[in-house]
């Protein structure tokens, strides 16, 4: 029989998740009184360039790529439950296992994202990365080979943008230095921008209801 913690663990384990929310919600807040311009911009940046024929894809590491693979399948599918659209062209760039570990065994994983916007982006489409340190080496060389080829490079990042910063043509930066926290709040920026990325095409006539 497992014994139930005592009501003083009890009590300090669900002020422990009480504090953690709280963490989240200030980091959000955060969002609210300074970043929903720069999401609505990069929306605005997608759009225009799915409807000129290009598209979106993601990167991402740990979290980051669960994330990215997360917003990639709203726009390939849908975000909003009530409404059935077409498909948005979307790719998360780690989807693909089989590729990834032939990367990683024949030359190594710092260039899988790079091969794959090297291989797989065209000008016109946008590269988005998502990074809470902005210090990921696979994800700047992404953004590095997305400029070079002239694909809009674009950024969820966290603390103070690190190096992957320098390379983003834009960014939105999660003021924070907690992990957790800024993927919290990457998800939420995420969907708000996907939001915004349907609403638009639909808007546009680039996409349509179905």
């Amino acid at each position: 029989m497992v014994d139930k913690p005592a009501a003083s663990e009890s009590d300090a384990r669900a002020e422990h998740v009480r504090d953690l929310l709280r963490r989240s919600i200030a980091v959000k807040q955060k969002l609210i009184e300074n970043h929903c311009d720069g999401i609505v911009r990069l929306a605005e940046i997608c759009i225009e360039a799915i409807a000129g024929g290009g598209k979106l894809m993601f990167c991402g590491n740990g979290g980051s790529a669960a994330d990215a693979q997360h917003l990639a399948a709203e726009l390939l599918v849908r975000i909003t439950p009530q409404l059935d659209r077409d498909g948005v062209p979307a790719i998360a760039l780690a989807m693909d296992s089989s590729a990834m570990t032939a990367c990683g065994n024949d030359y190594s994983y710092e260039i899988f994202y790079e091969r794959m916007v090297k291989t797989l982006g065209r000008k016109g489409d946008v590269l988005i990365a998502i990074t809470t340190s902005g210090m990921s080496p696979n994800v700047i060389r992404a953004l590095k080979a997305a400029r070079a080829r002239g694909i809009v490079a674009l950024g969820f990042l966290g603390g103070k943008g690190g190096l992957a910063l320098t390379e983003c043509d834009a960014a939105v930066i999660v003021p924070d230095s907690e992990t957790g926290r800024i993927q919290e709040a990457h998800i939420a920026m995420g969907h708000a921008m996907m939001e915004l990325i349907e609403e638009g095409l639909l808007a546009r006539g680039a996409i349509h209801r179905v």
